[in-house]
């Protein structure tokens, strides 16, 4: 999904109306303590957080939980429903985040896989047009499927999630010819989620046409967190602009960057005889 006509630094991520500058969202788990998690957000530059609904405690006087550890005036909360095996559940646990949180935003994952963590597709666009229906901003996560991606759109969801390889295993884009067929064909859009482990990864997304990427575990498990979100913010605004720029042509042989005209050469050497 490309921008048409717009000029070098006007380059807004739209989502349901909202603008963000950030194309770089990020998750809150995994970090050893909030501190460190906030620092990171911080040095992300993210706009767009998501966290999970299992994660909060409610009604406990005095408990510091992880919404009391962001700034909402400063990001958009996405609650996810992690932990959801079926469209029933992951619809239960929208309508808690909702009331919990304020937002009708809503990251949704259906996930009966307890060992890849691979999602549902039936069941992710069974609850995805039931959210979209009862008013939810709805941005699924979804396999590296075409046709799936084309009816989650079809049904009003806000952009499409395709994994770039499974949650956490950090094995970088093992999806990419999935992806460019979603990049092209979308009309909501695009954010790469899962499965990135280094900056690079992330900027290759971006080269590849996604409108944004969604990471976690990179970040959070690195040895220096906050360094590690940095770098990634980094990534993905220069994967951006490469995309922008245009890259250039490739070619089967070599081309030389010099002129070949007028070249001093050397005689060559006499063969006796």
């Amino acid at each position: 999904m490309h921008e048409a006509g717009l000029q070098r630094g006007d380059d807004p991520l739209v989502i349901a109306g909202q603008t963000f500058r950030s194309r770089l969202m990020v998750g809150t788990g995994k970090y050893t303590d909030f501190a460190i998690m906030r620092e990171a957000l911080v040095a992300s530059g993210a706009e767009i957080v998501t966290v999970s609904i299992r994660r909060v405690e409610l009604g406990a006087p005095g408990h510091v939980g992880i919404l009391d550890a962001i700034d909402f005036a400063s990001y958009q909360l996405l609650p996810n429903t992690a932990g959801c095996r079926t469209a029933d559940e992951a619809v239960r646990v929208a309508r808690l985040a909702r009331a919990m949180s304020e937002t009708n935003w809503v990251k949704l994952e259906v996930i009966p896989d307890a060992k890849y963590l691979l999602p549902d597709p039936v069941e992710t666009l069974r609850a995805a047009e039931i959210l979209v229906d009862a008013g939810f901003v709805v941005l699924p996560y979804m396999h590296a499927d075409p046709v799936l991606a084309r009816r989650l759109a079809e049904v009003g969801c806000a952009t499409v999630m395709p994994l770039a390889s499974p949650i956490g295993s950090g094995r970088g884009i093992l999806t990419r010819a999935a992806l460019e067929i979603i990049v092209e064909e979308a009309t909501v859009p695009v954010v790469v989620d899962a499965g990135l482990g280094v900056p690079s990864e992330a900027a290759a997304a971006m080269e590849l046409g996604a409108d944004a990427v969604l990471v976690n575990t990179a970040i959070a498990e690195a040895r220096d967190p906050v360094a590690m979100a940095a770098a990634f913010r980094k990534a993905v605004e220069a994967g951006r602009e490469g995309l922008r720029a245009g890259r250039m042509a490739t070619r089967a042989h070599a081309s030389p960057s010099s002129p070949t005209a007028g070249v001093v050469r050397m005689p060559e050497p006499e063969v006796p005889v």
